[in-house]
């Protein structure tokens, strides 16, 4: 049985997450509106999110150009819950200077949307899962919080912040935070009778049959 696995994200964080895994996937960026809700928390936020952006490249038509006995697509959304704020994507650098000026001595959590969806001749499996983890923030001083937003890193990720960046050593706890769970995703799609090491096609796994 042939296999596409496609992510649906251009985050280079969770690329490398599964890349290091095993797994080369697809990479097809959604185009789903990632606004949010009002009065909906951290947790229906990213559930819905991830559901919608895996939806959205399944219905993009995008996935035609890979044929294959089955597909999978994966999806995540993230988001920081700050004391019940929601802080996605800070966009533009006073903002994210703003979140770091809060965030920082602080711990926070950060959830993650997953959804998987599998689909083996025509016939659609799917689900949604959650994965949260508290995230410890270092007491930076002024000027460290001014060098990491000139280094435009924390503007485009959930929450201002990176752990396999420029933005790691200022998390104290944990060590492992990327927006993708690879225990969570590999559950979820046990759960949908697909085997994780029959996904390893990367440098590291092999080759798909």
């Amino acid at each position: 049985m042939t296999t596409c696995f496609v992510l649906a994200s251009k985050s280079p964080a969770r690329l490398r997450m599964l890349r290091s895994a095993g797994i080369e996937p697809v990479v097809i960026a959604s185009g789903a509106d990632e606004s949010h809700l009002r009065g909906e928390d951290a947790v229906a936020m990213t559930a819905r999110l991830s559901r919608l952006k895996a939806h959205s490249v399944i219905e993009s038509g995008a996935l035609e150009e890979y044929p294959a006995d089955r597909m999978i697509v994966v999806a995540c959304d993230s988001v920081l819950n700050l004391d019940g704020r929601i802080l996605g994507k800070p966009h533009t650098a006073e903002r994210a200077r703003q979140w770091w000026r809060r965030m920082r001595g602080h711990q926070g959590v950060l959830v993650s949307g997953h959804h998987v969806a599998v689909i083996v001749n025509g016939q659609l499996r799917e689900q949604t899962r959650i994965g949260q983890t508290v995230v410890t923030f270092a007491d930076l001083t002024d000027a460290e919080i001014d060098a990491y937003v000139d280094s435009g890193e924390p503007a485009a990720v959930a929450g201002a912040f990176t752990i396999d960046g420029l933005g790691g050593a200022f998390i104290t706890h944990p060590h492992n935070v990327t927006g993708i769970s690879l225990p969570l995703l590999r559950q979820m799609l046990m759960d949908l009778d697909v085997e994780w090491s029959s996904l390893w096609n990367g440098p590291k796994g092999g080759h798909l049959g």
